[in-house]
């Protein structure tokens, strides 16, 4: 039995959909983001809560074998892979009933030939770089009418079914003037391509998607037909407090050992912390093989009964250590929350010098995952 766990709340998370869907445009849809064993939550579980809501129309996923793990789950609904997929893999994608992106026109031509050779059709959302710079048909200034024609040659490829099209925002959740004028720009650039496949090529997509949880919080007008939340989903990211979201995950462990330590006495390895009085101090389950990262060593502190108690020491592989001399209600088995909702995840991430995202999603698999 593992001395840590990660509690998700369902209710929760069933109450943070609804109030995403509350703020979206009468009639759009939404695509949870479930990639990365939906942040941590559990991939086939979380999908199994979300899949009977209205307002939930597809999933997406980052990999096939994502994709796969929904439908061995039971899984029915709609899935698309937000990621490149081999195209040697399009059969799979195809028995399944999956949903392929295609960010390319070499990359459609490849799908395209495997779907043909099958006798099939796959069906594809074609995805737009209007400022990501990361995946996508290139569409921006000097290449706009390159891009039309690109993704109009693709969607008129044998074996094809283009169903949907989208884009990325890169700072839809940052604030500032600048950020908003470019969110806005790619969203314009967005439109336009769109416009222009429809009018010179007379290709038309049912389903049109570019907001992300940044999006959703800052320009819910940009949902289009359907909106792609995910961070913002699970209660975590900018904007949770306006749109009432809560966290639906706490990571909790326990207190297994507690000592009391002299002054002067050097702490865990490389002796990077020292005791400046008599202290009590407590050893906890849980360490960087579980995901706590070694960075945040002596740089925050864990809620416990009665208070918050001091990190101290580096935090070992399978363990790390917590001053417990102002909290004497901790004792051993105590629980002590790691981050949820008392303990705030942006303490923590910002101690890390990184974002709640990888916290989440570096929680170890050998940490079980308890629902209610």
């Amino acid at each position: 039995m593992n001395n840590s766990y990660i509690e998700v709340d369902m209710q929760i998370l069933r109450e943070n959909m609804a109030s995403i869907a509350s703020t979206l445009t009468p009639g759009a849809g939404i695509i949870p983001v479930l990639k990365d064993d939906a942040y941590g939550l559990g991939l086939v579980p979380v999908a199994r809560v979300l899949e009977p809501l209205d307002c939930v129309r597809c999933f997406s996923v980052s990999h096939v074998s994502e994709g796969l793990e929904l439908r061995r789950g039971g899984i029915t609904m709609p899935i698309l892979i937000l990621g490149h997929t081999p195209p040697e893999y399009t059969s799979v994608l195809i028995e399944n009933r999956i949903t392929q992106t295609v960010s390319c026109y070499a990359k459609a031509l490849e799908y395209s030939t495997a779907a043909t050779a099958l006798g099939a059709v796959l069906k594809i959302h074609i995805k737009l770089d209007t400022g990501m710079s990361r995946l996508g048909f290139l569409c921006a200034g000097e290449y706009f009418d390159e891009g039309v024609q690109n993704v109009i040659d693709a969607c008129r490829l044998p074996g094809l079914e283009p169903e949907g099209v989208y884009t990325h925002f890169a700072v839809s959740d940052e604030e500032g003037e600048e950020n908003e004028q470019y969110t806005r720009e790619q969203f314009s650039l967005f439109r336009a391509v769109i416009d222009a496949v429809s009018e010179r090529g007379g290709v038309a997509f049912r389903i049109r998607h570019c907001a992300n949880s940044g999006a959703v919080v800052n320009y819910p007008e940009m949902a289009l037909d359907m909106a792609r939340p995910g961070l913002l989903l699970y209660g975590y990211g900018d904007g949770t407090g306006r749109l009432g979201l809560r966290p639906c995950m706490r990571l909790v462990t326990t207190v297994s050992t507690i000592k009391l330590y002299e002054p002067g006495t050097c702490v865990s390895y490389g002796r990077r912390f020292t005791t400046e009085r008599r202290t009590r101090m407590g050893v906890l389950a849980i360490g960087y093989a579980d995901g706590l990262p070694r960075l945040i060593s002596n740089k925050c502190s864990f809620a416990a009964r009665g208070g918050f108690a001091p990190q101290r020491g580096s935090i070992c592989m399978d363990m790390c250590m917590i001053d417990l001399t102002d909290l004497p209600e901790v004792d051993v088995g105590s629980e002590v929350e790691i981050f949820g909702e008392t303990n705030d995840i942006y303490k923590l991430s910002a101690a890390a010098q990184t974002i709640p995202y990888e916290l989440l999603c570096a929680v170890s698999k050998r940490v079980p995952r308890v629902y209610k």
